[in-house]
């Protein structure tokens, strides 16, 4: 739980601290760009994934509460968890818990990361959304391909 902890505060520290800097350097509604593939464009969301539900930020923060703490109930009571999950929950949680407190301390979460030049890609997101996909996917990916070895479908 020692490195689960760890990861989820470094998460929110990192995410908040980008919060803040954009929050306090570049007006809403700005952009700045950092280079071709890259610009810094602050606004708001209200809502959930991709925008979703704009005005109802509060239903979104009570699920995240939820599921953060299903997660540490599951690593804290069932036995066997393995070492990467651990690993992958404690960003997960940390960049949930960091949009929480965004929604708590600004009253939406601070988006900024504006990605340039991908076909019908109009999203911008933040550095707490990037930490959730950075424990997600190779949650994913062990998840199945440990569950595939032991089956013996892998090879």
């Amino acid at each position: 739980m020692l490195l689960f902890s760890a990861i989820a505060l470094a998460v929110i520290v990192i995410s908040q601290g980008g919060s803040y800097l954009v929050n306090s350097m570049i007006p809403l509604g700005s952009t700045v760009e950092w280079n071709s593939l890259v610009h810094l464009t602050h606004i708001r969301n209200m809502g959930g994934v991709f925008g979703m539900f704009q005005g109802r930020g509060w239903l979104f923060a009570l699920f995240s509460i939820a599921l953060i703490v299903g997660l540490i109930v599951y690593l804290l009571r069932s036995p066997g968890v393995k070492h990467y999950e651990f690993i992958c929950f404690g960003f997960i949680a940390g960049g949930g818990g960091s949009n929480i407190l965004d929604r708590l301390i600004y009253g939406s979460v601070v988006d900024f990361i504006n990605i340039q030049h991908i076909p019908y890609w109009h999203y911008i997101f933040n550095t707490a959304d990037v930490m959730v996909h950075v424990g997600l996917w190779p949650m994913l990916y062990l998840s199945l391909f440990e569950r595939a070895s032991e089956t013996g479908t892998a090879s």
